[in-house]
Protein backbone atom coordinates (compact mmCIF):
# COMPACT_ATOMS: atom_id res chain seq x y z
CA UNK A 1 0.00 0.00 0.00
CA UNK A 2 2.91 2.17 0.87
CA UNK A 3 4.29 2.04 -2.61
CA UNK A 4 0.85 2.85 -4.07
CA UNK A 5 0.34 5.96 -1.97
CA UNK A 6 3.79 6.82 -3.09
CA UNK A 7 3.12 6.46 -6.44
CA UNK A 8 0.13 8.47 -6.23
CA UNK A 9 1.87 11.40 -4.46
CA UNK A 10 5.02 11.51 -6.94
CA UNK A 11 2.11 11.30 -9.78
CA UNK A 12 -0.04 14.04 -8.19
CA UNK A 13 3.50 16.22 -7.70
CA UNK A 14 3.89 15.35 -11.61
CA UNK A 15 0.15 16.55 -11.98
CA UNK A 16 0.88 19.29 -9.98
CA UNK A 17 4.36 20.25 -11.82
CA UNK A 18 2.05 20.05 -15.33
CA UNK A 19 -0.95 22.11 -13.90
CA UNK A 20 1.60 25.02 -13.07
CA UNK A 21 3.58 24.59 -15.97
CA UNK A 22 0.20 24.79 -18.18
CA UNK A 23 -0.57 27.93 -15.86
CA UNK A 24 2.50 29.76 -16.70
CA UNK A 25 2.32 29.06 -19.94
CA UNK A 26 -1.31 30.27 -20.50
CA UNK A 27 -0.17 33.29 -18.91
CA UNK A 28 3.00 33.89 -21.21
CA UNK A 29 0.37 32.56 -24.18
CA UNK A 30 -2.36 35.59 -22.62
CA UNK A 31 0.81 37.78 -22.21
CA UNK A 32 1.75 37.52 -25.62
CA UNK A 33 -1.45 37.53 -27.37
CA UNK A 34 -2.05 40.57 -25.71
CA UNK A 35 1.36 42.48 -26.30
CA UNK A 36 0.63 41.71 -29.82
CA UNK A 37 -2.92 42.55 -29.74
CA UNK A 38 -1.85 45.71 -28.61
CA UNK A 39 0.79 45.95 -30.96
CA UNK A 40 -1.51 45.54 -33.65
CA UNK A 41 -4.35 47.99 -32.50
CA UNK A 42 -4.40 51.29 -34.27
CA UNK A 43 -6.78 54.09 -32.40
CA UNK A 44 -6.96 57.53 -35.03
CA UNK A 45 -8.42 60.41 -33.11
CA UNK A 46 -9.88 61.94 -36.26
CA UNK A 47 -12.12 65.77 -35.64
CA UNK A 48 -15.15 65.38 -38.25
CA UNK A 49 -17.52 62.12 -37.82
CA UNK A 50 -18.86 60.68 -41.01
CA UNK A 51 -22.73 60.37 -41.17
CA UNK A 52 -22.80 56.97 -42.78
CA UNK A 53 -21.42 54.13 -43.62
CA UNK A 54 -23.39 53.88 -47.32
CA UNK A 55 -20.58 54.70 -49.22
CA UNK A 56 -23.11 56.59 -51.97
CA UNK A 57 -25.08 58.55 -49.53
CA UNK A 58 -23.23 61.78 -48.62
CA UNK A 59 -20.47 63.39 -50.19
CA UNK A 60 -18.44 64.33 -47.47
CA UNK A 61 -14.63 63.79 -46.53
CA UNK A 62 -15.30 62.04 -43.56
CA UNK A 63 -17.70 59.55 -45.17
CA UNK A 64 -15.17 58.86 -48.12
CA UNK A 65 -12.08 58.27 -45.56
CA UNK A 66 -14.51 55.57 -43.63
CA UNK A 67 -15.66 54.40 -46.90
CA UNK A 68 -12.11 53.72 -48.35
CA UNK A 69 -11.21 51.48 -44.96
CA UNK A 70 -14.30 49.00 -46.22
CA UNK A 71 -15.05 49.62 -50.11
CA UNK A 72 -12.85 49.91 -52.89
CA UNK A 73 -13.99 51.55 -56.35
CA UNK A 74 -12.15 50.52 -59.78
CA UNK A 75 -9.97 53.37 -59.62
CA UNK A 76 -8.26 55.21 -56.21
CA UNK A 77 -5.78 57.78 -56.01
CA UNK A 78 -2.65 57.47 -54.51
CA UNK A 79 -1.73 60.25 -51.39
CA UNK A 80 -0.50 62.94 -54.36
CA UNK A 81 -4.08 62.13 -56.01
CA UNK A 82 -2.82 60.64 -58.61
CA UNK A 83 -4.78 57.99 -60.38
CA UNK A 84 -4.29 53.85 -60.09
CA UNK A 85 -5.30 50.85 -60.20
CA UNK A 86 -7.93 49.47 -57.94
CA UNK A 87 -10.72 46.98 -58.37
CA UNK A 88 -9.53 47.69 -62.29
CA UNK A 89 -6.63 46.64 -63.73
CA UNK A 90 -6.46 48.64 -67.06
CA UNK A 91 -9.08 50.69 -68.86
CA UNK A 92 -8.64 52.41 -72.40
CA UNK A 93 -11.03 54.24 -74.95
CA UNK A 94 -12.59 51.90 -77.66
CA UNK A 95 -13.93 54.88 -79.32
CA UNK A 96 -14.82 58.93 -78.17
CA UNK A 97 -17.81 57.01 -75.73
CA UNK A 98 -16.55 53.73 -74.85
CA UNK A 99 -14.63 52.70 -71.99
CA UNK A 100 -14.07 49.49 -71.33
CA UNK A 101 -12.29 48.13 -68.12
CA UNK A 102 -10.39 44.93 -67.26
CA UNK A 103 -11.72 43.78 -63.67
CA UNK A 104 -9.14 42.02 -61.02
CA UNK A 105 -9.79 38.56 -60.56
CA UNK A 106 -10.45 36.52 -57.55
CA UNK A 107 -11.35 39.85 -55.44
CA UNK A 108 -13.89 38.11 -52.66
CA UNK A 109 -16.79 40.64 -50.40
CA UNK A 110 -16.29 40.11 -47.24
CA UNK A 111 -19.16 37.78 -47.44
CA UNK A 112 -17.68 35.72 -49.61
CA UNK A 113 -19.19 36.69 -52.66
CA UNK A 114 -17.21 37.35 -55.51
CA UNK A 115 -16.78 40.66 -57.18
CA UNK A 116 -17.89 40.55 -61.22
CA UNK A 117 -19.00 43.11 -63.90
CA UNK A 118 -22.46 42.62 -62.70
CA UNK A 119 -21.37 44.11 -59.73
CA UNK A 120 -20.48 47.29 -61.71
CA UNK A 121 -23.52 47.35 -63.31
CA UNK A 122 -25.15 47.14 -60.24
CA UNK A 123 -23.25 50.29 -58.66
CA UNK A 124 -24.20 52.37 -61.08
CA UNK A 125 -27.19 52.37 -61.20
CA UNK A 126 -27.73 52.37 -57.33
CA UNK A 127 -25.53 56.10 -56.92
CA UNK A 128 -28.56 58.34 -58.35
CA UNK A 129 -30.90 56.59 -56.53
CA UNK A 130 -30.23 56.60 -52.93
CA UNK A 131 -32.64 58.13 -50.94
CA UNK A 132 -33.11 61.41 -49.59
CA UNK A 133 -29.13 62.11 -50.22
CA UNK A 134 -27.49 65.59 -48.33
CA UNK A 135 -25.10 64.96 -51.24
CA UNK A 136 -24.93 62.98 -53.96
CA UNK A 137 -22.23 61.26 -55.74
CA UNK A 138 -24.25 61.19 -58.64
CA UNK A 139 -21.55 63.98 -60.26
CA UNK A 140 -19.13 60.86 -60.79
CA UNK A 141 -22.01 58.79 -62.70
CA UNK A 142 -24.43 60.92 -64.72
CA UNK A 143 -22.13 60.90 -67.57
CA UNK A 144 -22.26 57.17 -68.09
CA UNK A 145 -25.65 56.37 -70.25
CA UNK A 146 -25.23 52.77 -70.06
CA UNK A 147 -23.00 49.75 -68.76
CA UNK A 148 -22.53 46.57 -70.69
CA UNK A 149 -21.18 43.45 -69.12
CA UNK A 150 -19.24 41.70 -71.68
CA UNK A 151 -17.66 39.15 -69.18
CA UNK A 152 -17.23 38.87 -65.73
CA UNK A 153 -14.00 40.96 -65.43
CA UNK A 154 -14.50 43.12 -68.39
CA UNK A 155 -17.18 45.67 -68.14
CA UNK A 156 -17.82 48.72 -71.07
CA UNK A 157 -18.88 52.33 -70.07
CA UNK A 158 -20.93 54.61 -72.86
CA UNK A 159 -20.62 57.78 -72.17
CA UNK A 160 -23.02 60.97 -73.09
CA UNK A 161 -20.64 62.50 -75.17
CA UNK A 162 -16.53 62.26 -74.94
CA UNK A 163 -15.79 61.62 -71.61
CA UNK A 164 -12.08 62.19 -70.51
CA UNK A 165 -12.21 62.03 -66.90
CA UNK A 166 -14.54 59.17 -66.44
CA UNK A 167 -11.32 56.87 -64.98
CA UNK A 168 -11.24 59.80 -62.46
CA UNK A 169 -14.55 59.92 -61.44
CA UNK A 170 -14.99 56.19 -60.74
CA UNK A 171 -12.36 56.32 -58.01
CA UNK A 172 -14.58 58.13 -56.04
CA UNK A 173 -17.90 55.46 -56.58
CA UNK A 174 -17.20 52.46 -54.71
CA UNK A 175 -18.31 49.17 -55.47
CA UNK A 176 -21.26 47.07 -54.25
CA UNK A 177 -22.34 43.79 -54.29
CA UNK A 178 -25.61 43.19 -56.60
CA UNK A 179 -26.89 39.89 -54.46
CA UNK A 180 -25.85 41.56 -51.37
CA UNK A 181 -26.95 45.42 -51.46
CA UNK A 182 -30.10 45.20 -53.59
CA UNK A 183 -32.84 46.77 -51.74
CA UNK A 184 -30.81 47.72 -48.75
CA UNK A 185 -31.60 51.12 -47.40
CA UNK A 186 -28.50 53.61 -45.91
CA UNK A 187 -29.44 52.63 -43.00
CA UNK A 188 -29.31 49.42 -43.53
CA UNK A 189 -25.18 50.10 -43.76
CA UNK A 190 -25.45 51.60 -40.35
CA UNK A 191 -26.52 49.01 -38.78
CA UNK A 192 -23.85 46.94 -40.64
CA UNK A 193 -26.26 45.04 -42.46
CA UNK A 194 -24.98 46.84 -45.64
CA UNK A 195 -21.86 47.53 -44.38
CA UNK A 196 -19.77 44.79 -46.97
CA UNK A 197 -17.27 45.24 -49.54
CA UNK A 198 -14.08 44.10 -50.76
CA UNK A 199 -11.81 46.72 -48.58
CA UNK A 200 -9.16 46.24 -46.53
CA UNK A 201 -10.86 46.63 -42.96
CA UNK A 202 -14.34 44.50 -42.09
CA UNK A 203 -17.25 46.56 -40.43
CA UNK A 204 -17.23 46.05 -36.26
CA UNK A 205 -19.50 48.61 -35.38
CA UNK A 206 -20.65 52.23 -35.83
CA UNK A 207 -21.47 54.68 -32.95
CA UNK A 208 -22.62 57.94 -34.80
CA UNK A 209 -20.46 61.05 -33.65
CA UNK A 210 -18.32 58.92 -31.54
CA UNK A 211 -16.66 55.88 -33.26
CA UNK A 212 -16.40 53.60 -35.78
CA UNK A 213 -14.25 49.92 -35.12
CA UNK A 214 -13.21 47.84 -37.91
CA UNK A 215 -11.17 44.36 -38.19
CA UNK A 216 -8.70 43.16 -40.32
CA UNK A 217 -9.91 41.49 -43.78
CA UNK A 218 -7.27 38.54 -43.99
CA UNK A 219 -8.37 38.20 -47.39
CA UNK A 220 -7.71 41.50 -48.92
CA UNK A 221 -6.87 41.64 -52.59
CA UNK A 222 -4.32 44.05 -51.65
CA UNK A 223 -2.47 41.78 -49.38
CA UNK A 224 -2.98 41.59 -45.48
CA UNK A 225 -3.40 44.95 -43.76
CA UNK A 226 -0.72 45.70 -40.97
CA UNK A 227 -3.23 46.36 -37.85
CA UNK A 228 -5.55 43.78 -36.72
CA UNK A 229 -8.46 46.43 -35.46
CA UNK A 230 -8.84 49.92 -36.12
CA UNK A 231 -10.82 52.11 -34.35
CA UNK A 232 -12.06 55.83 -35.99
CA UNK A 233 -12.45 57.83 -32.74
CA UNK A 234 -13.97 61.31 -33.08
CA UNK A 235 -12.51 64.06 -31.49
CA UNK A 236 -13.80 67.32 -32.25
CA UNK A 237 -12.39 69.29 -30.07
CA UNK A 238 -8.55 70.26 -30.76
CA UNK A 239 -7.18 70.22 -27.37
CA UNK A 240 -9.09 67.02 -26.07
CA UNK A 241 -7.78 65.23 -29.54
CA UNK A 242 -4.60 66.17 -29.21
CA UNK A 243 -4.61 65.74 -24.95
CA UNK A 244 -5.63 61.98 -26.08
CA UNK A 245 -2.66 61.36 -28.23
CA UNK A 246 0.09 62.90 -25.56
CA UNK A 247 -1.90 60.68 -22.72
CA UNK A 248 -1.52 57.76 -25.23
CA UNK A 249 -5.30 57.38 -25.66
CA UNK A 250 -5.01 57.15 -29.35
CA UNK A 251 -2.31 56.63 -31.41
CA UNK A 252 -2.28 59.45 -34.54
CA UNK A 253 -4.65 62.55 -34.78
CA UNK A 254 -5.53 64.59 -37.78
CA UNK A 255 -6.30 68.71 -37.82
CA UNK A 256 -3.52 69.31 -35.67
CA UNK A 257 -4.36 72.84 -33.84
CA UNK A 258 -2.53 75.52 -35.67
CA UNK A 259 -2.00 77.37 -31.99
CA UNK A 260 0.28 73.91 -31.16
CA UNK A 261 2.38 73.50 -33.90
CA UNK A 262 5.84 75.54 -32.73
CA UNK A 263 5.10 73.63 -29.36
CA UNK A 264 4.59 69.79 -30.78
CA UNK A 265 7.82 70.05 -33.44
CA UNK A 266 10.28 69.94 -29.96
CA UNK A 267 7.99 67.58 -28.11
CA UNK A 268 9.65 63.72 -28.22
CA UNK A 269 6.51 62.28 -27.24
CA UNK A 270 5.14 63.30 -30.62
CA UNK A 271 5.88 63.04 -34.49
CA UNK A 272 4.83 65.76 -36.89
CA UNK A 273 3.56 65.08 -40.59
CA UNK A 274 2.29 67.51 -43.23
CA UNK A 275 1.12 68.11 -46.69
CA UNK A 276 -0.41 70.90 -48.95
CA UNK A 277 -4.17 70.07 -49.09
CA UNK A 278 -6.35 70.09 -52.10
CA UNK A 279 -8.61 71.73 -49.52
CA UNK A 280 -10.13 75.64 -50.21
CA UNK A 281 -11.54 77.11 -47.45
CA UNK A 282 -14.29 80.13 -48.81
CA UNK A 283 -17.39 81.85 -48.29
CA UNK A 284 -20.28 80.60 -50.02
CA UNK A 285 -22.76 83.03 -50.77
CA UNK A 286 -27.19 83.02 -51.46
CA UNK A 287 -27.46 83.90 -55.04
CA UNK A 288 -30.64 81.72 -55.30
CA UNK A 289 -33.26 84.49 -53.27
CA UNK A 290 -33.97 87.11 -55.56
CA UNK A 291 -36.05 88.70 -52.88
CA UNK A 292 -34.31 90.24 -49.64
CA UNK A 293 -31.27 87.83 -48.20
CA UNK A 294 -32.65 86.54 -44.51
CA UNK A 295 -29.68 88.04 -42.81
CA UNK A 296 -28.60 90.62 -44.75
CA UNK A 297 -30.43 94.05 -44.30
CA UNK A 298 -29.79 97.74 -44.07
CA UNK A 299 -27.68 99.80 -41.27
CA UNK A 300 -30.35 100.57 -39.33
CA UNK A 301 -32.01 96.44 -39.56
CA UNK A 302 -34.35 97.64 -42.67
CA UNK A 303 -35.34 95.03 -45.34
CA UNK A 304 -34.43 94.70 -48.78
CA UNK A 305 -36.96 94.17 -51.24
CA UNK A 306 -33.98 92.90 -53.44
CA UNK A 307 -31.33 90.25 -52.61
CA UNK A 308 -27.89 92.71 -51.85
CA UNK A 309 -25.95 89.46 -52.82
CA UNK A 310 -26.39 89.82 -56.27
CA UNK A 311 -24.85 92.73 -56.55
CA UNK A 312 -21.87 92.27 -57.72
CA UNK A 313 -20.11 94.91 -56.40
CA UNK A 314 -21.24 94.10 -52.94
CA UNK A 315 -19.50 90.56 -53.40
CA UNK A 316 -16.04 92.09 -54.39
CA UNK A 317 -16.34 94.71 -51.73
CA UNK A 318 -16.99 91.78 -48.73
CA UNK A 319 -13.76 90.02 -50.61
CA UNK A 320 -11.77 92.92 -50.90
CA UNK A 321 -12.35 94.00 -47.07
CA UNK A 322 -10.61 90.69 -45.91
CA UNK A 323 -7.05 90.97 -45.59
CA UNK A 324 -6.11 86.73 -46.13
CA UNK A 325 -2.55 87.76 -45.51
CA UNK A 326 -3.39 88.14 -41.52
CA UNK A 327 -5.54 85.19 -41.37
CA UNK A 328 -3.05 83.16 -42.56
CA UNK A 329 0.09 84.80 -40.56
CA UNK A 330 -2.14 84.77 -37.38
CA UNK A 331 -4.75 82.61 -36.92
CA UNK A 332 -3.30 79.87 -38.99
CA UNK A 333 0.28 80.16 -38.11
CA UNK A 334 1.47 80.12 -41.72
CA UNK A 335 -0.42 76.53 -42.23
CA UNK A 336 -2.28 77.66 -45.35
CA UNK A 337 -1.57 79.49 -48.55
CA UNK A 338 -4.07 82.84 -49.31
CA UNK A 339 -5.73 82.00 -52.71
CA UNK A 340 -8.10 83.63 -55.40
CA UNK A 341 -9.18 80.18 -56.83
CA UNK A 342 -10.13 76.49 -55.41
CA UNK A 343 -6.52 74.77 -56.27
CA UNK A 344 -3.23 75.28 -55.06
CA UNK A 345 -0.61 75.43 -57.47
CA UNK A 346 0.24 72.45 -59.71
CA UNK A 347 -2.46 70.79 -59.67
CA UNK A 348 -4.65 70.48 -63.36
CA UNK A 349 -6.35 73.46 -64.00
CA UNK A 350 -4.58 75.79 -61.45
CA UNK A 351 -4.53 79.00 -63.04
CA UNK A 352 -1.47 81.46 -62.51
CA UNK A 353 -3.09 84.42 -64.07
CA UNK A 354 -5.29 84.27 -60.75
CA UNK A 355 -3.66 86.17 -57.26
CA UNK A 356 -5.22 86.40 -53.96
CA UNK A 357 -7.23 89.43 -53.88
CA UNK A 358 -5.49 92.17 -52.55
CA UNK A 359 -7.05 93.65 -49.14
CA UNK A 360 -8.08 97.18 -49.57
CA UNK A 361 -10.54 98.37 -46.88
CA UNK A 362 -10.41 101.69 -48.30
CA UNK A 363 -11.72 100.47 -51.93
CA UNK A 364 -14.16 98.31 -50.44
CA UNK A 365 -15.70 101.01 -48.85
CA UNK A 366 -16.19 102.71 -52.13
CA UNK A 367 -17.73 99.65 -53.97
CA UNK A 368 -20.11 99.93 -51.36
CA UNK A 369 -21.57 103.42 -52.10
CA UNK A 370 -20.74 102.75 -55.62
CA UNK A 371 -23.43 99.65 -55.16
CA UNK A 372 -25.83 101.89 -53.54
CA UNK A 373 -24.67 101.33 -49.66
CA UNK A 374 -22.94 104.18 -48.69
CA UNK A 375 -23.92 103.38 -45.14
CA UNK A 376 -22.98 100.11 -44.75
CA UNK A 377 -25.33 97.10 -43.82
CA UNK A 378 -26.01 94.45 -41.45
CA UNK A 379 -25.12 90.84 -42.19
CA UNK A 380 -24.98 87.44 -40.17
CA UNK A 381 -22.02 85.22 -40.80
CA UNK A 382 -22.67 81.45 -40.10
CA UNK A 383 -20.28 78.51 -39.80
CA UNK A 384 -19.38 75.11 -38.33
CA UNK A 385 -16.90 75.70 -35.23
CA UNK A 386 -15.44 72.35 -35.56
CA UNK A 387 -14.89 71.24 -38.95
CA UNK A 388 -11.96 73.17 -40.34
CA UNK A 389 -9.15 74.55 -38.94
CA UNK A 390 -9.55 77.22 -36.81
CA UNK A 391 -12.95 77.72 -38.11
CA UNK A 392 -14.76 79.68 -36.04
CA UNK A 393 -11.61 82.10 -35.13
CA UNK A 394 -11.42 82.39 -39.08
CA UNK A 395 -14.86 84.13 -39.24
CA UNK A 396 -14.87 85.90 -36.09
CA UNK A 397 -11.96 87.52 -37.66
CA UNK A 398 -13.83 88.12 -40.99
CA UNK A 399 -16.76 89.79 -39.16
CA UNK A 400 -14.37 92.40 -37.73
CA UNK A 401 -12.74 93.14 -40.64
CA UNK A 402 -16.03 93.84 -42.04
CA UNK A 403 -16.67 96.36 -39.69
CA UNK A 404 -14.41 98.47 -40.24
CA UNK A 405 -15.70 99.32 -43.82
CA UNK A 406 -19.26 99.97 -42.34
CA UNK A 407 -21.07 96.27 -42.44
CA UNK A 408 -22.03 95.52 -38.91
CA UNK A 409 -21.55 91.71 -38.68
CA UNK A 410 -23.29 89.25 -36.09
CA UNK A 411 -21.13 86.37 -36.33
CA UNK A 412 -23.10 82.65 -35.32
CA UNK A 413 -20.81 79.43 -35.41
CA UNK A 414 -22.59 76.41 -34.20
CA UNK A 415 -21.88 72.50 -34.46
CA UNK A 416 -21.15 70.99 -37.82
CA UNK A 417 -23.83 68.42 -37.27
CA UNK A 418 -26.33 71.35 -36.90
CA UNK A 419 -24.65 73.96 -39.83
CA UNK A 420 -24.77 71.26 -42.35
CA UNK A 421 -28.25 70.25 -42.13
CA UNK A 422 -29.28 74.08 -42.28
CA UNK A 423 -26.85 74.93 -44.96
CA UNK A 424 -28.54 72.55 -47.18
CA UNK A 425 -32.07 73.66 -46.46
CA UNK A 426 -30.47 76.84 -47.72
CA UNK A 427 -31.04 78.41 -44.27
CA UNK A 428 -27.98 81.28 -44.15
CA UNK A 429 -26.95 84.03 -46.43
CA UNK A 430 -23.50 83.70 -46.34
CA UNK A 431 -21.30 80.93 -44.13
CA UNK A 432 -17.99 78.99 -44.24
CA UNK A 433 -17.29 76.04 -46.15
CA UNK A 434 -14.98 74.41 -48.22
CA UNK A 435 -14.40 72.09 -50.98
CA UNK A 436 -11.34 69.47 -50.87
CA UNK A 437 -10.52 68.48 -54.59
CA UNK A 438 -9.61 64.63 -54.36
CA UNK A 439 -9.63 63.94 -57.98
CA UNK A 440 -6.85 66.36 -58.53
CA UNK A 441 -8.27 68.65 -61.11
CA UNK A 442 -10.79 71.81 -61.39
CA UNK A 443 -13.54 70.25 -63.11
CA UNK A 444 -14.75 68.45 -59.61
CA UNK A 445 -15.01 72.06 -58.46
CA UNK A 446 -16.48 73.89 -61.17
CA UNK A 447 -19.33 70.93 -61.62
CA UNK A 448 -20.34 70.43 -57.81
CA UNK A 449 -19.63 73.79 -56.55
CA UNK A 450 -20.09 76.11 -59.00
CA UNK A 451 -22.54 74.84 -62.21
CA UNK A 452 -26.02 75.25 -62.11
CA UNK A 453 -27.69 72.46 -60.27
CA UNK A 454 -28.50 70.46 -63.09
CA UNK A 455 -29.42 66.81 -60.79
CA UNK A 456 -30.63 65.13 -64.01
CA UNK A 457 -26.37 65.46 -65.08
CA UNK A 458 -25.60 65.18 -61.79
CA UNK A 459 -24.00 68.81 -61.79
CA UNK A 460 -24.26 71.50 -58.83
CA UNK A 461 -24.55 68.67 -56.25
CA UNK A 462 -22.88 71.34 -53.36
CA UNK A 463 -23.64 74.20 -54.79
CA UNK A 464 -25.53 75.48 -51.82
CA UNK A 465 -25.98 79.13 -52.79
CA UNK A 466 -27.97 78.47 -55.92
CA UNK A 467 -25.25 80.33 -58.22
CA UNK A 468 -25.96 80.21 -62.04
CA UNK A 469 -23.54 81.25 -64.65
CA UNK A 470 -24.61 79.95 -67.70
CA UNK A 471 -21.60 80.95 -69.41
CA UNK A 472 -19.46 78.93 -67.30
CA UNK A 473 -21.35 76.02 -67.89
CA UNK A 474 -20.57 75.80 -71.01
CA UNK A 475 -17.15 76.22 -70.84
CA UNK A 476 -17.14 73.20 -68.45
CA UNK A 477 -19.29 71.50 -70.72
CA UNK A 478 -16.63 71.52 -73.55
CA UNK A 479 -13.99 70.89 -71.11
CA UNK A 480 -15.58 67.82 -70.34
CA UNK A 481 -15.58 66.59 -74.09
CA UNK A 482 -12.30 67.87 -74.94
CA UNK A 483 -9.78 64.43 -74.46
CA UNK A 484 -6.53 66.50 -75.27
CA UNK A 485 -5.08 67.41 -71.73
CA UNK A 486 -3.46 71.07 -72.69
CA UNK A 487 -6.86 72.10 -74.39
CA UNK A 488 -9.21 71.14 -71.71
CA UNK A 489 -6.90 72.44 -68.85
CA UNK A 490 -7.01 75.65 -71.16
CA UNK A 491 -11.08 75.13 -71.24
CA UNK A 492 -11.26 74.63 -66.80
CA UNK A 493 -8.43 77.85 -66.20
CA UNK A 494 -11.26 80.07 -68.77
CA UNK A 495 -14.34 78.99 -66.20
CA UNK A 496 -12.35 79.63 -63.27
CA UNK A 497 -11.60 82.66 -64.00
CA UNK A 498 -15.48 83.27 -65.27
CA UNK A 499 -16.31 82.28 -61.85
CA UNK A 500 -13.84 84.20 -59.75
CA UNK A 501 -14.71 87.23 -61.69
CA UNK A 502 -18.07 86.77 -60.93
CA UNK A 503 -16.96 86.32 -56.83
CA UNK A 504 -19.24 83.52 -57.21
CA UNK A 505 -18.06 82.31 -53.87
CA UNK A 506 -15.16 84.61 -51.78
CA UNK A 507 -12.09 82.23 -51.68
CA UNK A 508 -9.67 82.57 -48.59
CA UNK A 509 -7.26 79.86 -47.97
CA UNK A 510 -5.95 76.63 -49.17
CA UNK A 511 -5.19 74.85 -46.27
CA UNK A 512 -1.79 72.31 -45.47
CA UNK A 513 -2.82 69.40 -43.35
CA UNK A 514 -1.23 68.76 -39.86
CA UNK A 515 -1.23 65.46 -38.12
CA UNK A 516 0.63 63.88 -35.15
CA UNK A 517 1.66 60.66 -33.96
CA UNK A 518 3.16 58.53 -31.93
CA UNK A 519 6.77 58.47 -32.55
CA UNK A 520 6.89 54.64 -33.68
CA UNK A 521 4.46 55.04 -36.53
CA UNK A 522 4.95 56.47 -40.24
CA UNK A 523 2.27 58.08 -42.10
CA UNK A 524 1.96 58.60 -45.96
CA UNK A 525 0.45 61.97 -45.95
CA UNK A 526 -2.01 62.71 -48.27
CA UNK A 527 -2.31 65.75 -50.07
CA UNK A 528 -6.47 65.03 -50.19
CA UNK A 529 -6.28 65.41 -46.19
CA UNK A 530 -7.59 62.04 -45.54
CA UNK A 531 -6.63 59.87 -43.02
CA UNK A 532 -6.31 55.81 -43.39
CA UNK A 533 -5.40 53.18 -41.57
CA UNK A 534 -3.94 51.78 -44.56
CA UNK A 535 -1.24 54.66 -44.52
CA UNK A 536 -0.15 54.17 -41.01
CA UNK A 537 2.90 52.21 -40.16
CA UNK A 538 4.78 51.05 -37.51
CA UNK A 539 8.69 51.98 -38.07
CA UNK A 540 10.79 49.35 -38.65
Amino acid sequence: MGKYLSIIAQLEEQMKSVARMLALAGTVAMLGIGAAHAADKLTIGVRAAATSIDPHYHLLNPNKDLAAHMFDGLTAMDQNVHLKPSLAISWRLIDDQTWEFKLREGVKFHNGNAFTADDVAFTIDRVPNVANSPGSYAVYTKRIKSVEVVDDYTVRFTTDGVYPLLPIDLSMVFMLDRETHEGLGTEDFNSGKGAIGTGPYRFVSFQRGDRVELERNDDYWGGKPEWDEVTLRVISNDASRLAALLAGDVDIIDAVPTTDLERLRNEARVKMWDALSMRAIFLWIDHHQAEGATFVSGPNGEKFSENVLRNLKVRQALSMAINRDAIVERLMQGAAAPTGQFLPEGAFGYDPGISSPAFDAEGAKRLLAEAGYPDGLRITLHGPNDRYVNDSRIIQAIGQMWERIGVTTKVEPEPWSAYIGRMTRGDFSIGLLSVGTSTGEASNPLRSVFATTNPDKGLGASNYGGYSNPEMDVVVEKAMGTTDDAAREALLREATRLVMDDVAVVPLHIQKSFWASKPDLALEARRDESTRAMEVHRKK
